[in-house]
């Protein structure tokens, strides 16, 4: 849960998986920009298992300012429990949420925060001009295409990660039990009062991005499964599509035959007609798996996270 103490008017809460090369200029510029703002203020930083000296850099920086938050976890357990982490341990009015490697610049804050003010409960951060590679940009679009197609909301193509919440917002998403967070998902699906407002979108600032492409695929799938029946529903109109085919294809033979004009048996055509229905079985077998795998892990009820340190 959230803590109810608000004596801090604004929470930054950022995950890190291996950003040595980053902390120093994100620390620098964000501590700059929060300072401007004139509020009181935190930075969480979660470091979700890395293997570089990201854990190291953050303690020194704790030292030297006691705004800082840092949250290590036992290993790497995914951005959105570190994100979740993050979130059950901030104490903010205001929530920012931000990614570290710096595609985001931290002196867009005060846009985010001055629509906040306006009294909306969520706003997003939306790319003026994404610096992402090709594949990135086509993955992200591709994968935007799908939530709004499968949860049946509106989401722009280019929305980030990068975005400000109230208080409430936090606290619903942190009630919820489920062992699988989709953070963007929910906050759609929640349907709190939300704006957008165009900000800056910059190249990494040092190292490479931890999401490969055949990661984003899974990645958008497993939540599509974890978040919807639907494919469920595309699992049973494929079978009735494929059932109706095969009807009509053998009312047609059955035709033929009463006519008299029975052509030789095609094996190549049995053959991929076998082979695709039992690639279509085999595939749908896998979404009711995935489906029971999911069942299995909410029953065992399993922290999303595991806490090593707390400075």
């Amino acid at each position: 849960m959230v803590s109810t103490d608000k004596e801090v008017g604004i929470s930054v809460v950022i995950p890190v998986y291996n950003e040595e090369g980053v902390l120093p200029e994100l620390y620098r510029r964000l501590t700059r920009t929060m300072k401007d703002i004139g509020q009181t203020y935190e930075i969480v930083f979660v470091d979700d298992g890395s293997k570089d000296r990201s854990f190291e850099i953050l303690k020194t920086l704790k030292e030297q300012d006691e705004h800082l938050k840092i949250i290590k976890l036992t290993r790497n357990f995914g951005q959105h429990p570190a994100i979740m982490a993050g979130f059950n341990n901030c104490v903010g009015e205001a929530v920012v949420l931000m990614d570290a490697d710096l595609q985001n610049p931290p002196e867009e804050i005060p846009k985010l925060l001055e629509k906040f003010r306006e009294g909306y409960d969520i706003v997003y951060g939306v790319r003026e001009r994404r610096k992402d590679p090709l594949y990135r940009r086509i993955g992200s679009r591709m994968a935007k295409w799908l939530v709004r197609k499968v949860l049946k909301v509106d989401i722009p193509d280019s929305l980030t990660a990068f975005r400000v919440m109230s208080g409430r917002v936090l606290d619903t998403l942190t009630q919820m039990k489920e062992q699988q967070y989709y953070i963007g998902a929910l906050m759609a699906w929640m349907g709190y009062s939300s704006a957008t407002v165009p900000v800056r979108h910059a190249e990494r600032f040092a190292g490479r991005s931890h999401y490969s492409m055949h990661k984003l695929i899974f990645m958008t799938i497993d939540m599509l499964i974890g978040f919807s029946y639907a494919p469920l529903k595309w699992a049973s109109k494929t079978g009735f599509v494929l059932a109706s085919i095969s009807l009509l294809y053998g009312l047609y033979i059955l035709i033929r035959a009463l006519t008299g004009d029975v052509g030789v048996p095609g094996y190549a055509s049995i053959f991929v007609g076998m082979m695709f229905l039992s690639g279509i079985q085999m595939m749908f077998l896998g979404v009711i798996g995935e489906y029971l795998a999911r069942i299995y892990r909410e029953a065992k009820g399993r922290p999303y996270y595991v806490i090593d340190d707390i400075i």
